[in-house]
């Protein structure tokens, strides 16, 4: 998971009276949201042209931008996060005259409170949806992404990004499934991982479908980030059929340290079957830690492209210090 960082404005938790505590001493209940009802055929989820990722989410300039080999970008719908500065249908066009493809990041899983959706008021009258600010990110927080309410405020969101001109989404915190259905989540809820995973599924097939159809896009690129796992509840392939690929962070380094071949081996099959299938694998490992592209630097930044790209995924070298707030350019590699 990746963020931009903020200053926290409260941590919250929304305690609501329902029955005894399941989840241990000390976490007190909350309610379940009402799950939104979605009975709506997959869309079909085509492949971008590309093969070079940029992912870059702060400090972004389209002038320099453009003047770089990167072929797919994600990018934030705005330059500073906030929908004053959002950006134009001029500055999509400008990367698409510069053969870009510009992927809007949307967090779908956690509500931002620098975003314009968010409400002060929540703080202190948290809606049903609205749950504990993430300890790593303060001023995110978890959401039950399958209450209407919340997917409403998503779908306004995603109208912005196709309004501007954006080419799909890269949709962040898809692995909240994994967090709701986690025993020690002190959530106070905790609801059985396939249903996480279906919920999580339906919504993004929402998605995908509002902009297919409903905003007629039919070429809208989707890509879940993160949570791989849930393929494994596709037992339809609608999900498949509907993503255009997947983002994945950390597969072979977790910063510059080695990713024991475990965890490896139990995300690297589901993201190879997807290139089988048709798809596009997006990677970044932040691998870089700023010395140059010499040394162990070097061999590190080569052994991560060298395995990406020998399984068809598309690599970024990120920094070590995860903030993306620059193009990382490594001469000759990645420019």
């Amino acid at each position: 998971m990746l963020k931009k960082t903020k200053t926290p404005l409260l941590t919250i938790l929304l305690i609501v009276a329902c029955g005894s505590n399941s989840n241990g001493p000390g976490v007190a209940k909350i309610a379940e949201c009402t799950p939104t009802a979605i009975n709506a055929a997959p869309t079909q989820g085509h492949v971008p042209a590309a093969s070079k990722w940029l992912y870059q989410l702060q400090n972004l300039s389209i002038g320099e931008i453009k003047q770089t080999g990167f072929d797919i970008l994600t990018i934030d719908y705005s330059a500073d996060g906030s929908d004053a500065e959002g950006f134009t249908v001029t500055d999509l066009d400008s990367l698409h005259a510069h053969s870009k493809t510009a992927l809007a990041y949307l967090s779908i899983g956690e509500a931002e409170d620098y975003r314009y959706y968010f409400d002060a008021n929540w703080l202190t009258t948290a809606p049903c949806w609205l749950g504990k600010t993430n300890p790593e990110w303060p001023g995110n927080y978890k959401v039950q992404y399958w209450a209407e309410e919340w997917q409403t405020i998503v779908l306004g969101y995603l109208d912005k990004i196709i309004i501007a001109g954006f080419d799909g989404v890269y949709l962040d915190i898809v692995d909240a499934f994994e967090y709701w259905s986690d025993d020690e989540n002190a959530a106070g809820l905790v609801i059985d991982e396939d249903v996480a995973a279906q919920r999580m599924m339906q919504f993004v097939q929402r998605i995908a479908r509002h902009a297919r159809i409903t905003r007629g896009k039919a070429d809208f690129y989707v890509f879940p980030q993160n949570g791989v796992r849930i393929l494994s509840y596709d037992t339809s392939g609608d999900f498949q059929q509907t993503i255009s690929g997947f983002g994945i962070e950390d597969l072979y380094y977790d910063g510059t340290i080695p990713v024991s071949d475990a965890e490896i081996h139990e995300r690297e099959p589901l993201l190879i079957d997807l290139v089988t299938a048709g798809k596009m694998v997006l990677l970044v490992d932040y691998v870089d830690d700023g010395s140059g592209y010499s040394g162990a630097n070097k061999s590190r930044i080569d052994d991560f492209r060298n395995r990406a790209l020998a399984r068809r995924f598309v690599p970024y070298v990120g920094r070590e210090d995860r903030e993306l707030d620059g193009v990382n350019r490594i001469v000759g590699v990645q420019e």
